[in-house]
């Protein structure tokens, strides 16, 4: 088997195989501003989290703190994530929401919830908190766990979409 590169495409050679790989962008779905400025919203609210309150937007933190509260720390919370689920309906009154579609079952989201749960507590904190506030604070712990997730998750998506799908 062996690939070589075309102008239109990668072209897969084998004795009795010929298969044109095209990629494709869903122009449709590009939505550069609006991701830029949820990234600079993003940005500003855990620069806003650090600053004014000395704690770290992790999600997975924040919500865990919750489940044993102390004094002082509920209200913070509880207006950080409320502003998480209220922005969505904000955004809804100046703008279309854009479609929701999950293309799994009840079964696969409870199983990827469990899972996903399960490396926040081993991997000591989620996406967000390594993520945006790990690496913003250059912390290695944060670097690593960012790396596995995107190794994992490129890892997911071609075993899915090239080896089962």
């Amino acid at each position: 088997m062996m690939l070589l590169a075309s102008r239109r495409g990668r072209v897969l050679r084998t004795p009795s195989i010929q298969k044109e790989i095209h990629m494709h962008i869903d122009w449709a779905g590009f939505t550069p501003w609006t991701s830029l400025a949820g990234g600079l919203l993003i940005g500003l609210a855990v620069a806003l989290l650090i600053l004014l309150n000395g704690r770290i937007a992790g999600i997975s933190g924040i919500l865990g703190g919750l489940l044993r509260p102390s004094k002082g720390e509920v209200f913070w919370r509880v207006a950080f994530i409320a502003g998480l689920l209220i922005a969505p309906l904000a955004y809804g009154l100046v703008a279309s929401l854009p479609t929701v579609s999950i293309e799994a079952g009840t079964p696969t989201l409870i199983i990827s919830g469990l899972l996903v749960g399960l490396g926040t507590r081993y991997g000591s904190g989620c996406t967000s908190g390594h993520g945006v506030c790990g690496l913003s604070r250059l912390s290695v712990r944060s670097l690593a766990a960012t790396i596995t997730f995107m190794a994992a998750g490129f890892v997911t998506v071609f075993v899915v979409r090239h080896l089962l799908g």
